[in-house]
């Protein structure tokens, strides 16, 4: 039997916020929250310095249905790929250092932050 996945709407909006926070401690400087475009959304979108980054942020209670790491499967990674592109294309950005940064989330049953990982270009762009 099948189990179905609880929301994870509240959670995932948490997880982005905790995420946001990580990032703005560690100076970087966020530029987009939900960048959202008809084929997907980029959770957020910072510079570091002079690079532009795109986060996709996994947020967990337990690893029932899979790590955070593991959803950053190809299929959404070519999906971050065309919205970063269309990001980069529309705000004139082309020729700007970019990557992809993943950050995972994992909370208590009480939805206290446990960890926080970030895995600093844990891809390549792949369109």
């Amino acid at each position: 039997m099948l189990r179905k996945k609880k929301a994870t709407l509240p959670t995932g909006r948490l997880g982005e916020s905790l995420a946001a926070e990580f990032l703005t401690r560690r100076r970087y400087v966020i530029v987009a929250k939900n960048y959202r475009k008809p084929y997907g959304e980029v959770d957020i979108i910072a510079r570091d310095g002079d690079t532009l980054v795109f986060v996709e942020v996994k947020t967990r209670q337990s690893l029932e249905f899979g790590s955070a790491f593991e959803a950053v499967d190809g299929r959404k990674q070519r999906q971050l790929c065309r919205i970063a592109q269309e990001y980069l294309q529309s705000h004139g950005l082309l020729e700007a250092p970019a990557r992809f940064d993943v950050i995972a989330v994992r909370l208590d049953n009480d939805n206290r932050p446990v960890a926080i990982d970030h895995i600093k270009n844990a891809f390549d762009f792949a369109l």
